[in-house]
């Protein structure tokens, strides 16, 4: 998933861009393929900004163009989530269930729109529709427990996170939200043990790397919490980071803050390289 821009929001707001970033299907993507007949080729939406803006307006007039392929339909949604458009994403992604409400990776993008606009119990509802127990979808379940984190159902959370590992064993993402989902049970021993494990992974991300800093901060381990930071920040703004979450650990609210912060960054970790 997605390292954010720490510059935009550094110092004070770069701690809790940490906290809570539940990774929707443990990486975040929805189905990006192009094309409606024969086999269908994947397409990675750019990771620079100004490129991915104008491949969403080229899907945009493709979409316009065919507002009934499915693929368009899903690559275009994808653009304009990564963009941090959301609300605009569900609406394309609500003709599409509309259209196809029988098919699971419809259902699947749209319940993941429908969390990332902070519509927590649409996206619940739509989820449980996306996949089946006999043939259980690893990226719903991560995203159905990142859903029951924001909610503050941790320990459903964790039952969906464990579902999905037994598909996607050792997911970085997956293990991820499991350790956030820990930290936010204030089980802190176990979220480090679960994040050391996410980021030992070789596809372990930033996210996976600052989260883990996250949790070692809050126990009180800031060398270790700065060290991790440095992998992906230069040292000034690893310091920084650490620094916003000491004075966060200090506040009296702060873990209110962890709980709840997930749904207010959703804008930001979208529209960063996924």
């Amino acid at each position: 998933m997605s390292p954010l821009n720490f510059d935009a929001a550094r110092p004070a707001a770069t701690a809790l861009a940490l906290c809570a970033l539940l990774a929707l299907g443990g990486c975040g993507k929805l189905s990006d393929v192009t094309g409606s007949i024969g086999p269908q080729r994947r397409v990675e939406p750019p990771r620079d900004e100004s490129e991915l803006r104008s491949f969403a307006e080229e899907w945009g007039r493709r979409y316009d163009a065919s507002p009934k392929n499915k693929a368009v339909a899903l690559t275009y949604a994808r653009a304009l989530s990564k963009l941090g458009r959301h609300a605009q994403a569900v609406a394309v992604l609500q003709g599409l269930a509309i259209r196809y409400p029988e098919q699971l990776d419809v259902l699947a993008a749209y319940g993941k729109a429908l969390a990332d606009a902070g519509r927590l119990q649409e996206a619940a509802e739509v989820l449980g529709r996306a996949h089946t127990p006999e043939r259980p979808d690893w990226s719903v379940l991560s995203a159905q427990g990142s859903i029951a984190d924001q909610l503050g159902q941790h320990d459903e959370a964790r039952e969906y996170y464990r579902a999905a590992l037994k598909i996607r064993t050792n997911d970085p993402g997956v293990l991820s939200n499991l350790g956030l989902s820990y930290a936010l049970s204030k089980q802190l021993s176990l979220a480090e043990e679960t994040l050391l494990t996410a980021a030992a992974q070789p596809t372990a991300d930033m996210r996976v790397r600052q989260n883990l800093a996250l949790v070692l901060a809050l126990q009180g381990k800031f060398a270790e919490a700065e060290s991790w930071s440095r992998h992906d920040l230069s040292p000034i703004d690893a310091a920084a980071n650490v620094a916003s979450i000491r004075e966060m650990i200090a506040q009296s609210n702060s873990w209110r803050e962890i709980q709840n912060y997930g749904a207010r960054t959703r804008k930001s970790a979208a529209s960063a390289t996924r």
